[in-house]
């Protein structure tokens, strides 16, 4: 099955899309039925263990540049999440394990698979993102192939699920967008940051996944 889209987000910038879209924690919170989404060392996962270590986490979504660079998603890297999707009649609760095969800005790509009990998939996915006169539009595009009864009901019920997915997911990316462009701008009123300018661009610049000579190109 393949799926394919874009969607456009308001009012923003690529840096800040892909600043949001490189915290595990922002997308874990933005995933519709998502459980967690937590860096595993290897892809042989102990979900059972991994829930017990998520449930004791104190994480929040966050602007701050240098605490993303400490958690963002790695080329190579891999990521255990439990999702529970509701297909039709059934309501499966997967446990995923993807692994972030490329991520130079602004783009990334990433493989991975997941099993419930009556079902499983392998897939992989990409994204890229671009500037537009309103805002940043993400192209996206997933190849998943699919085994067991959500097989069995057609792409005609499981593309919808997966295109509601994904708008829900982009909508929920906005909103959080929208929330820190609110916060940073209370911060700024209150606070002057000119002294932590520099420091705050070359962690951006390092979560973005460009060299200092890129940015200044920009």
């Amino acid at each position: 099955m393949e799926f394919s889209g874009t969607f456009e987000l308001e009012e923003t910038t690529v840096d800040e899309v892909w600043l949001a879209l490189s915290d595990p924690v922002l997308v874990e919170q933005s995933l519709p039925g998502c459980e967690f989404l937590v860096h595993v060392d290897e892809p042989d996962v102990d979900f059972d263990e991994v829930r017990d270590e998520a449930t004791d986490r104190e994480v929040e979504p966050t602007a701050d540049p240098e605490v993303i660079a400490e958690r963002a998603f790695e080329e190579g890297g891999h990521y255990a999440a439990l999702m529970q999707i509701s297909v039709g009649p059934v309501n499966p609760t997967f446990e995923t394990v993807v692994t972030i095969d490329h991520r130079e800005y602004p783009e990334m790509s990433a493989v991975g698979e997941g099993s419930s009990s009556n079902s499983s998939f392998e897939m992989s996915s990409g994204m890229t993102l671009s500037e537009t006169d309103d805002g940043v539009a993400v192209e996206w595009e997933t190849e998943a192939d699919v085994f067991g009864k959500i097989a069995q009901m057609g792409q005609r019920v499981v593309n919808p699920v997966a295109n509601r997915v994904v708008k829900r997911f982009f909508s929920s990316v906005q909103e959080q967008l929208r929330e820190r462009q609110l916060a940073a701008a209370d911060g700024d009123a209150a606070t002057d940051k000119s002294d932590s300018v520099e420091s705050d661009r070359g962690l951006v610049d390092r979560v973005l996944g460009r060299s200092g000579s890129d940015a200044n190109d920009s």
